[in-house]
């Protein structure tokens, strides 16, 4: 099975007038339009995952509405609270357990996706930076457990010109 990994995409500016609580701040316009094309981009080349699984917040909800609209297989979108900043990826795991063997995408937040992929490929200290609306596969030839995936493919907007 793949996991997806995916950072939540442009979101508006961090704003203590507009957005006094943080946690509602939603994608903007140019990042929903950007996150799109990338979306569409990845979906013609293999993009298709069974299910998501997204942070609470409405800038990750948003990114994956916006995956669960473009790629073929229309996927449902789960809100799973430990895809929160600073959720328990134990809780994640299980989660994606009980829809395996189906490819499944997780939408969260930076730093969080960095040390989740780190600790998914097996080096909870490696450096993975994940750039806005960023999307890792982690591919699992068994459920899916610390250290026992492997990095199939990393991509950002800008590597594809977006």
């Amino acid at each position: 099975m793949l996991l997806y990994i995916i950072r939540h995409a442009w979101a508006e500016e961090r704003d203590e007038g507009q957005y006094p609580d943080d946690d509602l701040r939603p994608l903007t316009g140019e990042g929903r339009k950007r996150f799109r094309k990338l979306v569409r981009t990845l979906a013609d080349r293999g993009f298709v995952p069974a299910q998501i699984a997204t942070s609470p917040l409405p800038r990750c909800r948003q990114t994956a509405e916006i995956i669960a609209e473009l790629v073929p297989s229309r996927p449902p979108v789960t809100v799973v609270e430990d895809l929160s900043p600073g959720g328990n990826l134990d809780a994640l795991l299980e989660w994606t357990r009980r829809r395996t063997p189906a490819d499944v995408a997780w939408v969260g937040h930076a730093p969080d996706v960095s040390h989740l992929t780190a600790a998914l490929i097996g080096d909870a200290l490696a450096a993975v930076r994940f750039g806005k609306g960023a999307v890792a596969a982690i591919e699992f030839d068994r459920p899916p457990a610390i250290g026992q995936g492997e990095l199939q493919w990393m991509v950002t907007a800008k590597m594809l010109g977006i």
